[in-house]
């Protein structure tokens, strides 16, 4: 079963992005390639292990996938870091999965932090993709409040086919990412300015 976030992107989010970016060709529309989840523990010693389980157990939770460790790359004595030791966690999302996460993320987890006024238009890569940081695990409906034990925050990253900032903001928009900067148009907003 197809995600709704994807057939919306095929029946409305092509045609409106052609039509306000001028593409003549629809392979030219740029389109999400994947969506990556990432986490790190900060605890120490035995507590790592622990933590580390715990943000794996609820990472694949939130995304519905099995996520992988990721390993400390180079020893840092000041952080008691050894090459090598597994320090967090990652999933790698793409198709159905990846939408259907990105539909769970835009409607249900961001609405629910708290004081929330829009993502920040400022974390762009330069090369149309960005990153969402989420301070806390909580706001998925998918994980149990009384099961929390270690706070957890995540890195989203959407990585877009747009060439530009400006191409990928446009795509995101039309997805339905909530952006805080005033110059953004709601997406109703902009259907009755077509019309």
């Amino acid at each position: 079963m197809q995600a709704e976030l994807y057939k919306e992107y095929q029946e409305r989010v092509v045609l409106a992005l052609r039509k306000s970016l001028g593409y003549k060709n629809i392979l030219q529309v740029p389109k999400v390639d994947k969506v990556v989840v990432n986490t790190c523990i900060s605890a120490q010693g035995s507590d790592l292990k622990q933590a580390l389980e715990d943000a794996k157990r609820e990472l694949s939770l939130i995304t519905g996938q099995k996520p992988a460790e990721t390993k400390a790359k180079k020893s840092i004595s000041n952080f008691k870091l050894r090459k090598g030791q597994a320090i967090g966690a990652k999933v790698t999302l793409r198709g159905d999965r990846m939408y259907e996460f990105l539909e769970r993320l835009i409607k249900m987890a961001l609405p629910r932090i708290r004081d929330f006024r829009g993502v920040s238009p400022k974390a762009f890569d330069g090369q149309g993709n960005y990153t969402l940081g989420v301070h806390d695990q909580s706001i998925f409906p998918e994980v149990e409040l009384d099961k929390i034990k270690h706070n957890v925050g995540f890195d989203v990253t959407i990585v877009t086919t747009a060439k530009t900032n400006e191409e990928a903001k446009a795509l995101l928009i039309e997805l339905g990412v909530p952006f805080s900067d005033k110059k953004q148009l709601t997406r109703t907003q902009s259907q009755e300015n077509d019309k």
